[in-house]
C-alpha cells in the first residue's frame, strides 16, 4: 500500500491519488482546438500501479485536443528471461502493441505512442548497433531512439538515475561509441539528468553536432535536498546560464515539464486540494519563458511527464496552465510549442 500524500517526498514516483485530483474544481478547457502532441508520457504496470492504454486515454480525453503522443521508456514489462542487454526489448514490443491499438481506430482520434523512446544500454559501444536494430524492429516503424538517463547528485536524497550511477556518464568513451552507433542509425537521444550537469549535454551535443538531442524537462532543475530546497533565487541564474550554453547547440530542443517532482517549486503534498492552473502557471512561468527566450519556440515542446506529474496536478489543468503561460504567443508559435517541434523531432507525420 502506497504511503498517505502527506509522506510523500519529492523525487520519488507514487500511484497518483485519484480522489485527491477528483476534488479540484472543474477546469474549462482553454484553446481546445490547438493540435497537442504530448512528445512524453509512460505507460506501465509498476509497484501496483496501473497506466494503461484506457488510463492514458482518460486523460487526454479530459478535453485538450491530444493529437498524438510519444512514449518515454520507463523500465516496464521487460522480458523475465534472456541476457540483460536484451530485456529491454519487451518494453518496446510492448508498446508497440498498445500503439497498434491505438492505430486500429477503435480508441478514438489520439494515436498514442506514434513514437517510442526505448532503453538500451549505450555504455555497450559498438556492441549496441544489434541491440538498437533490434528494437528498430519490435518498434513496427514507431521507434525513434533511446533515453539513457544521466542523473547523479552526491546527495541519496535527491536520487540517481540508477542504483551505480556516477558522475559524466555522457563523457564515458564507452558510451559515446553506443551514441555514435545510434545516431549512424538516424535515432535521436533523449538526455536526462539533473541542472548542475547540462554542460555534459553540451559538451555531447558539440561533440556529437549531427545527432539530434531532446533534453527532458527543462534541464532537470532540482528544488529539494540540502543544496537544493528553498534556493531557486541562486539555482535560477544558474541554470539560466547553463540552458543558454545548450541552446547555442543548433542540434538541441527542450521539453517543457516535468517539473512537479524534481522541480519541487510547488509542494503539492501538503495542500488540501489539487492545484488550478493559474496556481500552477504562476510557478512555472519563469521557467517556461526562460526556455522559449533561449531557444526559441521552434525549439521547445510542452510535455506531460505523465503519470509521474499527475501526482501533482490534473491532464486538463496541466495543459491549461502552459496555455495561460502562452497566450500572447503568435499563432506559429504554438503550433511549435503544442505539436509541431514534437512532431519534427520525433518524426511524426500527418499530425500538424
Amino acid at each position: 500500500m502506497a504511503p498517505p500524500r502527506s509522506e510523500w517526498q519529492f523525487g520519488r514516483i507514487y500511484p497518483p491519488d485519484e480522489a485527491w485530483l477528483a476534488s479540484g474544481a472543474p477546469e474549462t478547457i482553454l484553446e481546445p482546438d490547438l493540435p497537442i502532441v504530448d512528445p512524453h508520457h509512460h505507460l506501465w504496470l509498476r509497484n501496483g500501479h496501473r497506466y494503461l492504454l484506457d488510463d492514458v486515454l482518460a486523460d487526454f480525453g479530459s478535453g485538450h485536443n491530444v493529437v498524438a503522443s510519444v512514449f518515454l521508456e520507463c523500465h516496464s514489462m521487460y522480458r523475465a528471461e534472456g541476457p540483460a542487454e536484451l530485456r529491454s526489448l519487451g518494453e518496446t514490443e510492448f508498446v508497440a502493441g498498445i500503439a497498434a491499438m491505438s492505430d486500429s481506430g477503435a480508441y478514438g482520434k489520439t494515436r498514442v505512442a506514434a513514437g517510442i523512446v526505448g532503453s538500451v544500454d549505450l555504455t555497450l559501444a559498438d556492441r549496441a548497433e544489434p541491440i538498437l536494430l533490434a528494437h528498430m524492429r519490435a518498434g513496427g516503424g514507431r521507434f525513434r531512439g533511446v533515453r539513457h538517463a544521466a542523473g547523479y547528485d552526491a546527495d541519496p536524497v535527491i536520487g540517481n538515475s540508477a542504483e551505480q550511477m556516477q558522475p559524466h556518464l555522457y563523457r564515458r568513451p564507452d558510451f559515446r561509441a553506443g551514441l555514435a552507433r545510434l545516431s549512424a542509425l538516424g535515432l535521436s537521444f533523449d538526455a536526462w539528468l539533473y541542472h548542475p550537469q547540462i554542460g555534459d549535454v553540451v559538451e555531447l551535443a558539440r561533440a556529437f553536432p549531427a545527432t539530434p538531442i531532446i533534453m527532458g524537462h527543462i534541464g532537470g532543475v532540482l528544488g529539494y535536498g540540502a543544496a537544493y530546497g528553498g534556493k531557486a533565487a541562486t539555482i535560477m541564474p544558474e541554470w539560466k546560464k547553463s540552458m543558454a550554453e545548450l541552446a547555442s547547440c543548433p542540434n538541441v530542443v527542450v521539453k517543457i515539464g516535468g517539473m512537479i517532482n524534481r522541480g519541487a517549486a510547488y509542494d503539492f503534498h501538503a495542500v488540501a486540494t489539487p492545484p488550478s492552473s493559474e496556481t500552477m502557471a504562476a510557478v512555472w512561468r519563469p521557467y517556461v519563458e526562460t526556455c522559449i527566450e533561449l531557444f526559441g519556440a521552434h525549439r521547445c515542446m510542452f510535455e506531460s511527464n505523465f503519470p509521474v506529474d499527475k501526482m501533482g496536478v490534473s491532464y486538463a489543468a496541466l495543459w491549461n496552465a502552459f496555455k495561460r503561460i502562452t497566450a500572447s504567443a503568435s499563432a506559429d508559435e504554438k503550433r511549435d510549442l503544442y505539436a509541431g517541434t514534437a512532431a519534427r523531432a520525433y518524426r511524426i507525420a500527418g499530425v500538424v
